[in-house]
């Protein structure tokens, strides 16, 4: 259950819906058969899961508060407790493309919503990962659709990869279906290597309203009018200032 952009990030919602059909809103009774049925469901926040945090959520862009550490760990352990979440692992961005700037501020963001999970009975890990760069090669909700279809197929940028396998590892550990991160690491690679991770991603797609022809045929998804390639005129790295 995600959000839509705030602030100059786009929302996993918004890049869902990037796929024709694609079905965001579903109600909860939909969105609970889905998880029962074939055990995923991606979908935007409902107005009655945490009707609060809709409000909070739209005052934290009005206000510039978006950096709000109370606010980010009310709002976000809010939908997880909420929608009934036992077993919760978040990822913790820091650095100068998220809303933490420093390894500070996010432990900070971390260590408070480890303690709403407690106060709540519910077991949360939180991993802090580097976002001082963009994760994978591609930026925009269409690109990332993509970036992220070609992983499920084997195609993982190393970043993406050991963001993705640590993050899997530690909810393989709470699930209690393995105690060994590294044997946890080993069994998701399996399952995307032996595709299964793509078919669950086509069934999700299906199952809500999505045209599965456009996963399939990368090249159907909108791209930009103008591409201009940029060419480095000589060696070296770029760097910010």
């Amino acid at each position: 259950m995600s959000g839509r952009g705030l602030g100059f990030t786009g929302g996993t919602v918004d890049k869902l819906e990037a796929i024709p059909g694609y079905q965001t809103g579903v109600e909860m009774k939909q969105f609970i058969k889905n998880v029962e049925e074939i055990g995923i469901s991606m979908i935007s926040q409902t107005l009655n899961l945490a009707p609060a945090d809709k409000k909070l959520y739209a005052l934290r862009d009005a206000i510039s508060c978006v950096e709000s550490i109370p606010l980010i760990a009310s709002s976000i352990m809010s939908k997880k407790i909420a929608s009934g979440a036992q077993k919760i692992v978040l990822d913790v961005t820091v650095g100068k493309g998220a809303f933490m700037q420093n390894r500070e501020d996010a432990r900070k963001l971390a260590t408070t919503m480890i303690e709403i999970g407690k106060l709540a009975n519910r077991e949360t890990i939180c991993v802090l990962t580097n976002m001082n760069e963009p994760l994978g090669n591609a930026v925009g909700n269409a690109l990332e659709v993509i970036e992220a279809v070609k992983f499920l197929k084997g195609e993982m940028p190393e970043d993406v990869k050991q963001v993705v396998l640590t993050l899997g590892s530690y909810m393989i550990k709470l699930a209690g279906k393995g105690e060994n991160l590294e044997e946890n690491k080993n069994k998701l690679l399996e399952n995307i290597q032996n595709q299964k991770a793509y078919q669950k991603f086509l069934s999700l797609i299906e199952r809500q309203g999505g045209d599965i022809s456009y996963i399939e045929d990368l090249n159907k998804l909108p791209k930009a009018k103008w591409i201009e390639p940029v060419y480095s005129k000589e060696n070296g790295y770029i760097r910010r200032n």
